[in-house]
């Protein structure tokens, strides 16, 4: 047998060995990441679901999912370890650089000063037809815009 009918079969046997490396590699370090939980440490399980982790044991996780609602879950249903940041982010809605970024005007003026800045009047802008957004109560009027087309509801065209 020459090298070249040999060839796909070595190409073969190293595409395996790295693809088998590289997840090997990868439980491993799922493995450690698991391995380095501590009490207090939120968590995602593979479910997704975000606890804290109340108590660790050799195959087991107990975890507060709610205040006062504990669950024992495998080592291995730990998706991934949050930071504390991270978690309080997710679970809590807590952002730290929200509050500074963020400018809300006390007033209305921000909206005026596009229409001033545009050339228009304030006059301008207030002497166009407002949408009537009132409820109508009686319930005659309501029926007699209905029977404008000569339909009552659910009637339709069709034969």
């Amino acid at each position: 047998m020459s090298i070249v009918t040999l060839l796909p079969f070595i190409v073969l046997i190293g595409a395996m060995f790295l693809m088998t490396r590289s997840a090997k590699k990868k439980q491993q370090a799922a493995a450690q990441m698991r391995n380095e939980m501590q009490p207090g440490t939120g968590v995602r399980t593979i479910g997704g679901m975000y606890a804290t982790v109340k108590e660790i044991g050799d195959e087991t996780v107990l975890l507060e999912v709610a205040p006062g609602v504990h669950a024992v879950y495998a080592k291995n249903a730990i998706g991934a370890v949050l930071e504390d940041s991270e978690y309080n982010r997710i679970v809590h809605g807590d952002d730290e650089g929200s509050d500074t970024d963020t400018v809300v005007p006390d007033d209305a003026s921000s909206l005026t000063e596009a229409a001033e800045a545009e050339g228009k009047d304030a006059e301008t802008v207030e002497d166009a037809p407002k949408a009537d957004l009132t409820k109508k109560s009686d319930a005659a009027e309501a029926a007699a815009e209905g029977q404008q087309d000569g339909k009552a509801d659910g009637e339709a065209d069709a034969k």
